[in-house]
């Protein structure tokens, strides 16, 4: 049964007691890898192994998330800038110890045509959420760099080997 977290602000991304920040760099331009994220959010799935399911709600104020595992998000979008940034709360889920969560996709351009992407998730728990969310980072690291390289096949075809 999802639960009700706290509602927090963009600037949980900078203040949470845990935050994993990973950074990647893509072939696909800034643009491209906005929409992906911010637009075509039925699509995740296909480039992101984590991800079971995503749905938009509310007019695409919101999004709907079900992981593999069945974990499962219910998220209000709370900044859209087109080939920017993209970031959203997550409002309800069944995520065992979680009390707040927000997530940051920063975007810049890289030389050339490519895309730096910083992903930001940002918790608070209870002491031993927040411990195992640290121990957890080198997998949350790893499902983060299979996402990035997923999303830049799915981008940029004419890359693929």
């Amino acid at each position: 049964m999802p639960r009700r977290l706290r509602l927090v602000e963009l600037d949980f991304a900078a203040t949470a007691p845990v935050r994993l920040t990973f950074t990647a760099e893509l072939a696909a331009p800034p643009g491209d890898v906005y929409r992906a994220l911010a637009e075509e959010v039925e699509s995740t799935p296909v480039w992101f192994a984590a991800v079971a399911a995503a749905t938009p709600h509310d007019g695409g104020a919101g999004r709907t998330v079900r992981l593999r595992g069945g974990i499962r998000f219910r998220e209000t979008i709370m900044a859209a800038e087109p080939g920017a940034r993209y970031a959203y709360r997550i409002d309800e889920t069944n995520a065992p110890g979680v009390t707040a969560m927000l997530e940051d996709w920063v975007l810049s351009p890289t030389a050339g045509t490519g895309t730096r992407v910083v992903w930001t998730m940002a918790v608070d728990g209870p002491a031993v959420c927040r411990l195992a969310l640290r121990l957890a980072r080198p997998g949350v690291g790893k499902s983060f760099r299979d996402a990035m390289r997923g999303l830049d096949r799915h981008l940029t075809p004419a890359s693929r080997p």
